[in-house]
């Protein structure tokens, strides 16, 4: 378990919420994900499930429970930037029939805010509310800070075997880099210069999302 906040019955609540995100479990299979005790994992699931935060499932399991999603609805009215975004990464993606994503920076890490796959049987695909580092990746250098003179950078298989990615800033009216753009596959079908063949795809894309 990750030490976040330095306050620990806060950093392992969200752990056993971003567990079982990825898939229900019961107690055991949240214990072993997480490393929390048992004992603590299931006064902490419990009081969670009292909250609304997460459900027990017919067979028992824990599940994200109802009151996520109307968090979630409100989150998403109070943050526009995925909607704000979604025509943009829409139209890139069909027009590429690669994957797209948007990254926001989270301190020392990025976090895909929005991911749209690719129709392609090999692709890759980012899930929504993923977090990465920072530090490797076209995307993550770009919230970084890092551009290239044309604007976009690119990186060929930085962060995983055989994925190229190029990505550019969406700025703000004031010019402040507020997220990153991406475009990401396999290094086949993207090359390795993926930049060359996608580079102004994305800066327009990017260009198009117009933030306050």
């Amino acid at each position: 378990m990750d030490m976040v906040t330095g306050v620990g019955v806060i950093d392992k609540a969200v752990d056993i919420l971003r567990t079982v995100a990825e898939r229900p479990c019961n107690l055991g299979a949240l214990e072993d994900a997480t490393g929390i005790p048992r004992a603590t994992a299931h006064r902490l699931a419990v009081a969670l499930e009292a909250h609304g935060l997460l459900r027990r499932a017919d067979d028992g399991q824990f599940d994200l429970g109802p009151e996520l999603a109307a968090l979630g609805r409100l989150a998403a009215e109070r943050f526009p930037l995925v909607e704000l975004a979604r025509p943009a990464l829409t139209r890139l993606r069909d027009e590429t029939g690669e994957s797209v994503q948007l990254f926001v920076r989270e301190g020392a890490q990025r976090r895909c805010v929005l991911s749209l796959p690719s129709p392609h049987a090999l692709r890759w695909i980012v899930p929504d509310g993923a977090r990465l580092p920072l530090e490797l990746g076209s995307a993550g250098r770009v919230l970084s800070g890092e551009l290239g003179p044309q604007g976009w950078v690119a990186s060929v298989e930085e962060r995983e075997a055989g994925v190229a990615s190029v990505s550019a800033p969406v700025r703000s009216t004031h010019g402040d880099i507020v997220a990153a753009v991406s475009i990401s596959g396999p290094v086949e079908r993207l090359s390795r210069q993926p930049g060359e063949r996608f580079g102004r795809r994305v800066v327009a894309a990017a260009a198009r999302i117009t933030v306050p």
